[in-house]
């Protein structure tokens, strides 16, 4: 298992250069580290599973590894949509297991320096937990919202869908 090199609690008093992926769901856009991500891949096809939750898209074949697959859309609250060219698989490393996370469209890795990330606002609506949303980021004409899928899915709900 890689460990990150960069922690999810950011120095925002130092001028580190933090790597991010961004990417969008709905109209707007998140980022997660870099490091995380262990590829990107076009939409393939999910292999649905029963009596799992209903942010849960199924699970794929990954060279010969089960990957769980989570729809960012239903985790959110957000109104679902049709997949298109432009959506992707993000295959990122949580707590140590494989997990896919389908995203409206990945935009592009930025480097960002950690003095210009804010800390989140208290008041977050959207249905997104608190604690996942770890700062934003304001550039010149878009707010990224920084996220740590690892908070987004508790310890005991991981394990239920890594056993998939």
């Amino acid at each position: 298992m890689a460990k990150a090199l960069v922690s999810t609690s950011f120095d925002t008093s130092s001028n580190e250069l933090i790597q991010l992926v961004s990417f969008k769901l709905d109209n707007e856009e998140f980022g997660i580290e870099v490091l995380k991500v262990r590829e990107i891949i076009r939409m393939i096809t999910i292999t649905h599973m029963p009596n799992t939750p209903h942010y849960m898209e199924g699970v794929i074949n990954l060279r010969g590894k089960v990957i769980p697959i989570v729809s960012m859309r239903k985790k959110f609250n957000l109104m679902e949509s049709e997949n298109n060219s432009q959506t992707r698989i993000i295959v990122m490393d949580v707590g140590g297991e494989l997990m896919g996370f389908i995203v409206d469209a990945v935009s592009e890795v930025i480097r960002v320096s950690a003095s210009e990330i804010q800390p989140p606002p208290n008041v977050v609506s959207g249905g997104i937990d608190q604690d996942c949303i770890t700062g934003v980021i304001n550039q010149a004409d878009r707010l990224l919202v920084l996220l740590n899928l690892e908070k987004l899915f508790p310890a005991d709900n991981k394990q239920f869908l890594i056993g998939l």
